[in-house]
């Protein structure tokens, strides 16, 4: 059962409540490019000595599944990524606009499910748009998934390219920590 602290407007899940009131030294952002296919994550910390990457990777519902299925998959992943990891906040990808109907609603369906997993931990959730997070990791917000890969492992000193939707969440997640944003969603 979820605890509520009216003073804070927090709620936090008992099994993830690790990752509240942790003691790193820096700022971690968890970001998530939702999609019902694919859903990448990754988490980056703000140190002294700059961006630090802490972990990334992608989930993947088994095809063909019921939604529902799908959706419990990637909230549950999400919530034990956000219970290993320990993040500040969380940031996710706004709704790209050109995609069909039916993808758009799942891929709504994606992030409200991705977005309750982080209110659920406690954590406030941002959202950016698609351009602005590729402008913000690779300064042109018409960018390629391509781009965006070899932009993030130069960023953050990987030793290989990080998988398309994976380095499209460690962009995002870089994103917030340029700009910030004041309100969440």
């Amino acid at each position: 059962m979820p605890v509520l602290d009216p003073l804070e407007n927090r709620v936090a899940m008992r099994d993830c409540s690790g990752s509240v009131g942790r003691t790193s030294a820096g700022f971690k952002v968890l970001g998530v490019d939702p999609g019902s296919h694919v859903t990448g994550y990754g988490v980056v910390e703000m140190t002294g000595r700059g961006v630090r990457w802490v972990t990334h990777g992608e989930i993947r519902p088994s095809r063909g599944a019921l939604l529902s299925i799908c959706l419990q998959t990637i909230y549950d992943a999400l919530r034990e990524v956000i219970s290993l990891s320990g993040p500040d906040a969380m940031v996710i990808e706004d709704i790209f606009y050109g995609k069909n109907v039916k993808s758009l609603i799942r891929q709504g369906h994606v992030r409200g499910g991705a977005i309750l997993a982080g209110r659920h931990c406690g954590i406030p959730v941002y959202e950016y748009s698609p351009a602005e997070i590729k402008k913000a990791a690779v300064g042109y917000g018409r960018a390629e998934k391509g781009q965006v890969q070899t932009m993030i492992r130069a960023i953050l000193k990987l030793p290989e390219l990080p998988p398309p939707d994976a380095a499209d969440a460690l962009a995002a997640a870089i994103c917030h920590l340029h700009f910030r944003k004041a309100d969440p969603i």
